[in-house]
């Protein structure tokens, strides 16, 4: 027993030596850019792209057998999907023998990556819609994938979204992608990853120091955390996908407590607008496999709230009070703090809200103000919108439809104690060209707000007045 144990190890031993000569040899006497040919050919096959090598080809044994390739170009339809400073890619040895080249870790060094999505949904990393085979049929497994000083710009010509990362990191362990059907590809994928980058924007918008962690298998996804600095705060976050199904299943949560309103309004504003701090957050569920179907399908509840705010550049109780300067003013302007944070992102491209900061002067202390609204088959109802000065409440209702991109119906009024409307004005049309009427009651009333309400309670039997606000923020004292 002894003797064989004995004869086995001898020639393991035998084996392994074998394998260190045959590894030097390649690495002594074998020119490195004659594996050029079949290193392109393994990155086409497995990206299902055309990959050049322009640059030089070096090996090295550290840890193994390594390759690195200088300035690599990915190229998929005669347009550049990624161009790599550096690619370095470790070997296996065994497969050498049988003149076959194995990666078990690749590193990307400063890749810049362009991906874009036409107007028919086809991407530039894709066949087009007749050439693309119906079916995945080789396996792609890489123990390790690093980016290191990455960029990344996306444009989606068939939505208008657009967003670029740059100075990101990506450490991928664990990437495996099966065989099937090319419309099950995330559910044939697995995979664990950390990203970072530096910075990511998005329609004017720029976040810094994003972070997130994705596990996924067998169909499912979760990137949770995700942590991004916005608007002078911290935000955090998290989003499950369940691809396992006919439809894909996201679900969304997203908070950004304590940021600073003034951060926003310089999306609106070169000037010094306001200060304060406010709290935003999101839950929303959607399901579908493009754009239109998960805004159609959008479910769930978005929070805007804040204290203790301050508007400079002009004195909204002296405006109201006084209807020389208030036939001037719009009191949709106000809709600039309803608006404020991550949703009013999307609904204050086409108003130019920024009006409320070129007043005559003087200053609004803000008491209280609330955005709240529940999301409902893409369309965004105002469940408890309103704000409270010194003096005042302004409060909003109506809609807003991501669907079609629209406020449908959208008042914003000036309300009594009561919460019957005293002015109001109504906003509608698209986003990008909204129609704004004239406000109610001005043209015919005159003289400070108590009267303008007066005037306006005459129009209603009795004196009454139907109720337009009811919500959480109460009327100033």
């Amino acid at each position: 027993m002894a003797k064989t144990l004995k004869i086995i190890l001898g020639v393991f031993g035998g084996l392994i030596a074998l394998l260190v000569v045959a590894t030097l040899a390649l690495f002594l006497f074998v020119d490195a850019g004659a594996y050029k040919p079949q290193l392109e050919a393994i990155g086409s096959r497995a990206l299902g792209m055309d990959v050049h090598v322009e640059g030089q080809v070096d090996m090295g044994l550290f840890k193994g057998l390594n390759f690195t390739l200088e300035n690599v170009r990915v190229v998929n339809r005669d347009s550049e999907v990624a161009a790599i400073a550096e690619v370095r890619a470790g070997i296996e040895i065994l497969p050498l023998l049988k003149n076959e080249v194995r990666l078990r870790k690749v590193a990307l060094i400063q890749p810049r990556i362009h991906i874009e999505r036409d107007v028919d949904g086809v991407f530039n990393f894709e066949k087009t819609k007749t050439d693309k085979p119906d079916r995945i049929e080789q396996v792609l497994e890489f123990s390790n994938v690093s980016l290191a000083n990455a960029s990344l710009h996306f444009t989606d010509r068939h939505s208008g979204l657009e967003f670029a990362a740059k100075d990101c990191s990506l450490e991928l362990d664990h990437l495996r992608r099966a065989t099937g059907q090319r419309a099950d590809l995330l559910k044939n994928l697995s995979l664990t990853a950390e990203l970072a980058c530096g910075e990511f924007s998005a329609n004017d918008v720029t976040a810094t120091d994003l972070t997130l962690s994705v596990q996924g298998q067998d169909g499912i996804f979760d990137v949770d955390p995700i942590r991004m600095d916005l608007f002078g705060a911290q935000g955090s976050g998290s989003l499950h996908g369940d691809f396992a199904g006919e439809d894909p299943l996201y679900s969304v949560r997203y908070s950004l407590p304590q940021f600073q309103i003034e951060e926003f309004f310089k999306t609106l504003s070169a000037e010094q607008a306001a200060e304060g701090l406010l709290d935003f957050s999101a839950n929303l569920s959607m399901q579908g496999n493009t754009l239109p179907q998960l805004k159609q399908t959008a479910e769930g509840k978005i929070l805007l709230e804040g204290e203790n705010l301050t508007l400079t550049g002009i004195d909204l109780d002296g405006v109201f009070s006084r209807f020389e300067s208030s036939q001037n003013f719009n009191l949709i302007d106000v809709g600039a703090f309803f608006f404020a944070g991550p949703l009013g992102l999307a609904v204050t491209k086409g108003y130019n809200f920024a009006k409320i900061f070129q007043g005559s002067g003087g200053r609004t202390d803000i008491q209280t103000v609330i955005s709240e609204w529940q999301i409902q088959g893409g369309v965004a109802n105002a469940a408890d919108v309103a704000m409270a000065t010194n003096e005042n409440r302004v409060a909003l209702q109506g809609e807003l439809d991501f669907v079609n991109n629209q406020f449908n119906d959208v008042i914003i009024a000036l309300i009594d104690g009561q919460g019957c409307a005293m002015v109001q004005q109504r906003i509608h049309g698209s986003f990008r060209e909204p129609v704004v009427d004239q406000p109610s009651f001005l043209k015919t009333l005159a003289g400070p707000a108590i009267e303008l309400f007066e005037k306006a309670r005459s129009l209603f039997p009795g004196g009454e007045c139907e109720v337009f606000y009811t919500g959480s923020v109460a009327a100033p004292n």
